[in-house]
C-alpha cells in the first residue's frame, strides 16, 4: 500500500526544519526526488538518499557528494535530520518507519516542494493529464533563452538544463504540477496552467467529477490575484473551471474568442508552424521543432507563460523553434539498419494517439510505423483497454510488452495478450526485452520509424537494440 502525502505546508515545514542540517530522501532516485535533492545541497544542506538500483540519476548525485544507499535499511537515515518521502513507497518502508519512530519531521515530496516554491515571486505551476514534462520543458527553453533565468523543475531531462532543474533567480519558478493522489493541491502556485482534463490513474481518480473538483481546487490555489491559464478548447477543462474566481488567460485553436490563438497552422514531416495571436493581434510566427499537432497547444500555454513572464513574441518563438523535445519525450536514440528509432513516455491512449498519430510524418514513403509499447499498470491497462487498442492501430506493427506493474498485483485478469489480440494480425504480445530487440534488429529496415513507448522501464530495450554506428 502506497503511503499518504503530507499537508503541512510551507510555514509549517518551516518551522519543523529550522536548525536543521540535513535531509534523507526515500526514493531519491526518482526524477523529481533526485531534483530536489540537488536543491537541498546547494543550499548548503548535508543529503542523503535511498533507492532500489543505480542509475545514471543515481550516478549524477553521488558525483554532486550526495550519500546515494541501495536498498531500503532503517540504518540509512541515522544521523539525518529531516525525511523527504515520495508517495511511491509502501507505508512499511523500514526508513520510513524508522523516521516516525525516532520522531524526524517527515514531508511527502508534494507538501515539500510546495515549502521549497514559496521564496519566488512568480510560481508557475504546469498541469494536466497530458504534456506537463513537454510544456515545462519548453516554458523553461523559451524563458532560459529569452534571458529570465527562471528556476524549473521538470519531470524530464532537457539538455538546456544539463538535466531536470535549473536554479535561477528568485523572479519565475517552473514546476510541473502532477495530479495524482491531488499531489499539486500541496503546491503554491499565483499561475497555475491546466493544458487538458480526462480521465486516467483510475486507482485514485473514481470518476470525472472527483478529477474536475481537484483541478478546481488547484486553479483556486493562486487566489484572486493569481492567473490561470487554460485550454479553451476542452470541455471538461471549461468545466471545472466555472467557478474560477481569479485571472482567466485562455488559448486554443478551435475557440474563437481564446486570450491566445493558433492560427494559419501548417506542417511538414508532422511539424507545425502556425501564428501565435495575442487578443486577436499578431504575436510572432512559432514554427515547432517537435512533431505532433498536440504541441501546438503546449506551445500556445508556454506564450501564454511566458508573456506574464515579460518576454516578447520574438524571443519566444525562437525559443520555441529550438526545443527538440525533452527526455523520452519522442527522443531520436539512433538507426537501426536505416530505421530512426524513438524514445517515448506516452502511457495513456491520448497520448498514444497524438505521439503516434504525429510519428506518422516521420515514416517516408514505403516506410513502417513500429512501434513497442509497454502498458503501464493493470488498473490503467484494464480501465482504457478499448482505447489502448484504438490507438496503437495507427502503428503498422505493434509490439506489447508485459505490462509494468509499478505499485500494483495483477488481479484484474488483464495481460498483454489480450490487448494484443484486441488489435489484431499486426500486433503481437512479447516477453522479455531482449526478445523484443530482437524482432526490432531483425526486422527495422530503411525508410521506416521505430517508436519505444511507455512509463516503465521498457527503455531498456535501448540496451539490447543493434544501433547504426553510435547511439545517440
Amino acid at each position: 500500500m502506497a503511503t499518504e502525502n503530507t499537508h503541512f505546508g510551507a510555514k509549517e515545514i518551516s518551522k519543523a526544519l529550522n536548525n536543521c542540517e540535513s535531509i534523507f530522501f526515500i526514493g531519491i532516485g526518482g526524477i523529481n526526488m533526485s531534483s530536489l535533492a540537488h536543491i537541498c545541497k546547494r543550499r548548503g544542506m548535508r543529503v542523503g538518499g535511498s533507492d532500489r538500483a543505480r542509475t545514471a540519476l543515481t550516478d549524477k548525485l553521488e558525483k554532486e557528494g550526495i550519500a546515494v544507499y541501495y536498498g531500503h535499511s532503517a540504518d540509512n537515515v541515522s544521523g539525518y535530520g529531516a525525511v523527504v518521502y515520495t508517495v511511491a513507497i509502501s507505508s512499511d518502508n523500514p526508513e520510513y518507519l524508522y523516521a516516525g519512530k525516532m520522531g524526524l519531521p517527515c514531508f511527502s515530496r508534494a507538501d515539500f516542494l510546495g515549502y521549497i516554491m514559496t521564496g519566488y515571486k512568480r510560481r508557475i505551476g504546469i498541469s494536466g493529464m497530458h504534456g506537463k514534462s513537454t510544456c515545462t520543458s519548453m516554458c523553461a527553453q523559451a524563458l532560459i533563452e529569452g534571458g529570465a533565468e527562471p528556476t524549473v523543475l521538470s519531470g524530464a531531462e532537457l539538455p538546456v538544463m544539463g538535466g531536470a532543474y535549473t536554479l535561477g533567480r528568485e523572479e519565475n519558478f517552473v514546476f510541473e504540477a502532477c495530479e495524482y493522489m491531488d499531489s499539486f493541491l500541496d503546491f503554491n502556485p499565483n499561475v497555475a496552467v491546466v493544458l487538458n482534463i480526462e480521465m486516467d490513474h483510475v486507482d485514485y481518480f473514481k470518476s470525472m467529477e472527483q478529477i474536475r473538483r481537484s483541478y478546481a481546487s488547484f486553479s483556486d490555489i493562486t487566489g484572486k490575484d493569481g492567473y490561470t491559464v487554460y485550454n479553451a478548447d476542452d470541455s471538461e477543462v471549461v468545466k471545472a473551471l466555472e467557478s474560477y474566481g481569479g485571472n482567466r488567460i485562455t488559448f486554443g485553436i478551435d475557440s474563437r474568442d481564446a486570450y491566445y490563438r493558433a492560427e494559419n497552422i501548417s506542417s511538414c514531416k508532422g511539424r507545425y508552424s502556425f501564428d501565435a495571436y495575442e487578443d486577436d493581434c499578431f504575436l510572432c510566427r512559432v514554427s515547432l521543432s517537435v512533431t505532433g499537432y498536440h504541441n501546438v497547444y503546449n506551445a500556445l500555454a508556454c506564450i501564454a507563460v511566458c508573456r506574464l513572464a515579460g518576454l516578447d513574441g520574438d524571443k519566444i518563438a525562437s525559443g520555441l523553434s529550438h526545443f527538440c523535445g525533452a527526455s523520452r519525450r519522442m527522443e531520436l536514440k539512433g538507426q537501426i539498419s536505416g530505421a530512426d528509432v524513438y524514445d517515448d513516455y506516452g502511457h495513456h491512449p491520448t497520448e498514444v494517439r497524438a505521439t503516434l498519430s504525429g510519428a506518422r510524418g516521420l515514416v517516408e514513403d514505403g516506410g513502417r510505423l513500429i512501434c513497442v509499447f509497454q502498458p503501464h499498470t493493470y488498473s490503467r491497462t484494464s480501465a482504457l483497454l478499448d482505447d489502448f487498442a484504438d490507438a496503437l492501430t495507427i502503428a503498422d506493427k505493434i509490439i506489447v510488452a508485459d505490462i509494468y506493474a509499478a505499485r500494483e498485483t495483477d488481479s484484474l485478469g488483464v495481460s498483454s495478450e489480450i490487448l494484443a489480440s484486441m488489435i489484431g494480425e499486426k500486433a503481437t504480445a512479447v516477453s522479455g526485452f531482449d526478445n523484443i530487440a530482437e524482432i526490432i534488429n531483425n526486422h527495422a529496415q530503411s525508410k521506416d520509424a521505430v517508436v519505444v513507448m511507455g512509463a516503465g522501464d521498457i527503455y531498456k530495450v535501448f540496451d539490447y537494440l543493434n544501433f547504426d554506428g553510435e547511439q545517440k
